[in-house]
């Protein structure tokens, strides 16, 4: 009789395990992962007016932040990050927080030295005096402080606008076309 049970047992396990196996492969996702970016030193930063210290690489043809102890990039409508700026990227399955208040126009003004009509007056940090002090600057709000973010005299959009901003900004991306495109094929 435990012969027969268990060679029930048996069979039946023997049966299932080709939809078993059938079924993982179906739900199993392949993300790809962006192209490496290289660089023969490591990357001086600056710091984004208007953020919550969101830093960027500034001398690359694509965008590269650096924000709250990671290393950030977007890449065809999806975000990776790392705790390395060279290596180590994972998907992450959202917008960043910080990203809606990066202005998208931050290239030309970095170019022109210019925010918003004042003096930019930006400072490039080595990538060794990032990873010392990022956390110390970000709890003493170090670049809020120091000159507006190094905009000379300016002041700070209010709550209200920096939210509408937010909205507005958020609303763009969401329309690009790779971030649209990718959005319908997780549907």
């Amino acid at each position: 009789m435990k012969k027969l049970l268990l060679g029930v047992i048996l069979l039946v396990l023997v049966s299932l395990a080709p939809g078993y196996a059938r079924s993982e492969v179906g739900i199993r996702i392949s993300i790809g992962l962006p192209p490496p970016i290289t660089f023969s030193v490591p990357p001086d930063v600056i710091v984004l007016p208007d953020t919550d210290d969101v830093y960027v690489v500034p001398d690359l043809n694509v965008d590269l932040f650096f924000w709250n102890g990671w290393w950030w990039r977007p890449w065809e409508g999806r975000w990776y990050r790392s705790r390395y700026y060279d290596r180590g990227w994972v998907y992450y399955r959202s917008v960043p927080k910080f990203y809606y208040d990066v202005d998208p126009e931050w290239r030309g003004y970095y170019t022109k030295r210019n925010w918003y009509g004042h003096n930019w007056y930006y400072e490039r940090i080595s990538h060794q005096r990032l990873q010392r002090q990022w956390q110390n600057w970000r709890n003493n709000q170090h670049w809020q402080r120091k000159h507006t973010w190094g905009v000379w005299q300016y002041r700070p959009k209010p709550a209200n606008q920096r939210q509408e901003l937010r909205r507005e900004r958020e609303r763009q991306y969401r329309a690009r076309p790779e971030v649209r495109q990718y959005q319908q094929r997780r549907r």
